[in-house]
């Protein structure tokens, strides 16, 4: 009988243990997301199911074109792609992106410029219109959806601050046949 009960806790504490461990992964270091909507198209399709690395920004920087998470709103997490970082001046004009001057390809919109009759994708303007100064602030981002024609992003809710940034979105698991790091 004793030898039962000391199995069982045993079996009690390794469970306990396990969901320790698999709460704080979740919580410090890596958290599953579903993407909501078609802001982030065609990179990501609505219902993809990603891995956000909260580790990442912890140990470094954003870096330009990082695919990010953020808290929006109390109750809304936005996924985007980081545009500026802290002192850029950003600005697009003629469908192509200026980073303090230089000009930066965007691969991942080629699909969408291909299929365009009807204007730009991106609207021109530049970033003294949209917050009111000329570079990105200290401790900030600017972020895009790549489908710039359908996304709310710093273009309408202004530069992130990073202490609302969750982490990267490293890998879509979900579907498979979408398995990819980013």
């Amino acid at each position: 009988m004793t030898k039962k009960k000391n199995e069982l806790l045993e079996w009690i504490k390794a469970l306990a243990i396990a969901v320790i461990l698999a709460a704080a992964i979740r919580y410090f270091f890596f958290a599953p997301i579903i993407v909501d909507g078609h802001s982030m198209m065609p990179t990501l399709h609505t219902q993809d199911r990603m891995i956000v690395n909260k580790f990442s920004y912890k140990m470094g920087e954003p870096e330009r074109f990082d695919i990010v998470v953020f808290h929006a709103t109390v109750d809304k997490d936005y996924i985007k792609r980081v545009i500026g970082l802290p002192g850029d001046h950003v600005e697009y004009k003629n469908d192509s992106l200026y980073i303090n001057g230089k000009k930066y390809e965007e691969p991942y919109l080629d699909e969408y410029k291909n299929q365009l009759v009807d204007g730009p994708l991106t609207e021109p303007f530049d970033l003294e219109s949209i917050i009111g100064q000329e570079t990105v602030p200290e401790g900030h981002i600017f972020v895009m959806g790549d489908n710039r024609r359908q996304s709310k992003d710093s273009r309408h809710i202004g530069t992130i601050p990073m202490e609302e940034v969750m982490g990267k979105a490293s890998l879509v698991y979900w579907p498979i046949s979408s398995f990819r790091f980013e």
